[in-house]
């Protein structure tokens, strides 16, 4: 058989798969709806499609849109090269879309060379639902992740029941998308589990889905100048910075000065180095309420985590026009579930850029409404006096490295500790946020202070869970002098009495905040550390002069304070605003 004869049947088909009736009928499935979309979206123009079954309801699609040619070939195997060979051609991503079950398999020879020779190949399986892998159903396999390690990013995508579920989906396929043509090309499986019924085509339009456009800050630096220059056309202007080193701090002070002369710039003490108060992000989102006159219209999210869950969710509940989002290379983030823009990069490169396109850009009054409120908030927070509890502790802690002028490096564990910390401190805060995680934080303190013990003061302020969780952490002949700690105990996970609803379970203390009588005295003398305690204001004061004045080290104050005193401090303090 000729060669010109192999082909023709396919090129027939081709001829000939559009003539359908004039209005078009998309599947009613929704994930698959959304993926088709951003395909278009994303100018995705061909497609390899094989037979079957569970991927007739993307097939069906693929051939719907007028905006894409599909090419139809039995053999998986060979499709998968076909697609390769067309992303040779064209030098653009090229869909191939198989069934379930071992037909993905078949693609793994062309996903390794794709992946080798760096070519954009979608590569997308139609998938039985989760609850029917491994239960001995046709056609079924673990196909999640099947491809790997030879495809640069692998999802799955959920059958959407809500919105928070659709906008996951949307999520993924735009993940993959974009990983496609991360370096050049890259290989991507997206994997599509699909219910039953399959043959339902009785939706007339496919959804107008976010497609987030992504930009290599040092490959792509001129096109995120003018992603710059657009951003400042608007006039409600807000910077987020998550938590950055302190060096990356330090290198983009100025460039951050710069930016606040024309946009509201939001960052925690997990991502400011200068020594001033803390800015008081939960206490006038507190006090602004449902607000719109404070909600920005143009957003950029820079750094990692970020600890306030009443920010997230206040940005969250933003519409905004434009919302940036700053990553690391291969890194996809969308926090805040509105991202429309996301750029690769160094977060300083990205600051400096967007600094440098501040010129001629006046002051928005957007600007000068939140700084009236941040005044307001920092004065009514100057007459808080606490009753004795875990945020008195903390706020005079903090007062007294003031008025010692303490210049030593500030160590907080996680929960109600870092809250309490991004009130009251002045100073940078090195904190575990990456996951947030209470164990190890001792642990990172003492390992700052063993490096640094030459130079640096260290001090960690910590909750008893923490601290008890990661005692070992004392354990270590390397324990250096130059560390203080400030414990926090109010027997148990103090954080659990703050979240509504938890009193009414009868195992809340028991087993959840995981209740106890621990104290730290033992540990202390087993590992020849200086014990102070406090359990009332007078003890507490008297042993923080200790503590930061102390000849000896290492030292630890251990206050002890009531969990639920802690938790009607914060409730009086939230209520002042």
């Amino acid at each position: 058989m000729s060669l010109i004869s192999l082909i023709s049947p396919i090129t027939l088909t081709i001829n000939t798969q559009h003539s359908t009736p004039t209005t078009q009928m998309y599947s009613n499935k929704e994930n698959v709806n959304i993926l088709t979309s951003l395909l278009i979206k994303e100018k995705i123009t061909k497609a390899v499609v094989c037979p079957g079954s569970r991927n007739s309801p993307i097939v069906h699609n693929l051939c719907a849109c007028p905006e894409i040619e599909c090419y139809p070939v039995t053999d998986e195997r060979s499709a998968g090269f076909v697609a390769l060979g067309m992303t040779l051609a064209d030098n653009e991503p090229v869909v191939v879309c198989v069934t379930s079950g071992s037909a993905l398999l078949n693609l793994a020879p062309a996903a390794a060379e794709a992946f080798y020779q760096k070519r954009p190949l979608v590569i997308i399986s139609a998938d039985r639902p989760a609850q029917w892998i491994d239960q001995q159903d046709g056609q079924t396999l673990q196909q999640h992740r099947a491809l790997e390690p030879n495809v640069r990013k692998s999802v799955t995508l959920p059958e959407p029941h809500n919105e928070e579920e659709r906008w996951y989906c949307n999520r993924l396929v735009n993940e993959a998308l974009n990983a496609v043509r991360l370096n050049d090309g890259s290989p991507v499986h997206i994997n599509v589990p699909i219910s039953e019924p399959l043959f339902e085509y009785n939706v007339p339009k496919l959804p107008d889905e976010r497609n987030i456009f992504m930009l290599h800050a040092t490959t792509d630096y001129f096109s995120v100048r003018e992603m710059a220059a657009d951003f400042f056309r608007a006039k409600k202007l807000m910077f987020v910075l998550g938590q950055l080193t302190p060096e990356v701090v330090d290198n983009s002070h100025e460039a951050i000065k710069t930016l606040k002369k024309v946009a509201v710039v939001l960052q925690e003490k997990l991502a400011d180095d200068s020594i001033c108060p803390a800015q008081p992000i939960d206490e006038v989102l507190k006090m602004i309420g449902e607000d719109e006159a404070y909600r920005p219209d143009h957003l950029i999210y820079i750094g990692g985590t970020i600890v306030s869950k009443r920010l997230r969710q206040f940005l969250r509940e933003c519409k905004c026009e434009m919302s940036i989002v700053v990553n690391g290379i291969d890194e996809f983030c969308d926090t805040f579930m509105h991202t429309t823009e996301m750029i690769q990069g160094l977060p300083e490169d990205v600051i400096t850029i967007f600094a440098n396109e501040t010129e001629g850009v006046k002051k928005r009054d957007f600007v000068t409404l939140w700084d009236k409120a941040f005044d307001k908030a920092l004065a009514i927070r100057k007459t808080i006096k606490p009753h004795f509890s875990q945020m008195l502790a903390v706020k005079a802690f903090h007062e007294k490295m003031r008025e010692e002028a303490v210049d030593g490096k500030l160590f907080y564990g996680n929960s109600s500790a870092v809250r309490l910390g991004n009130i009251f401190s002045d100073q940078y805060i090195y904190v575990n946020r990456g996951v947030n995680g209470i164990e190890g934080s001792l642990s990172t303190a003492v390992g700052y202070a063993i490096a640094h013990q030459e130079e640096d003061d260290v001090y960690c302020v910590i909750g008893d869970l923490s601290f008890f969780y990661d005692q070992n952490a004392l354990w270590n002949e390397s324990l250096p002098p130059n560390l203080s700690i400030l414990l926090l105990n109010n027997g148990g996970g103090g954080i659990f009495h703050q979240l509504p609803g938890l009193e009414r379970s009868p195992y809340r203390d028991s087993a959840i905040a995981a209740q106890h009588t621990t104290s730290a005295e033992g540990i202390c003398q087993t590992h020849d550390i200086v014990y102070l305690s406090a359990r009332n204001e007078e003890e507490l004061y008297k042993n923080l002069d200790k503590l930061f004045n102390s000849e000896e080290g290492p030292v630890l104050l251990e206050v002890f304070t009531n969990a639920e005193e802690d938790t009607q401090a914060l409730k009086d303090y939230y209520q002042a605003f």
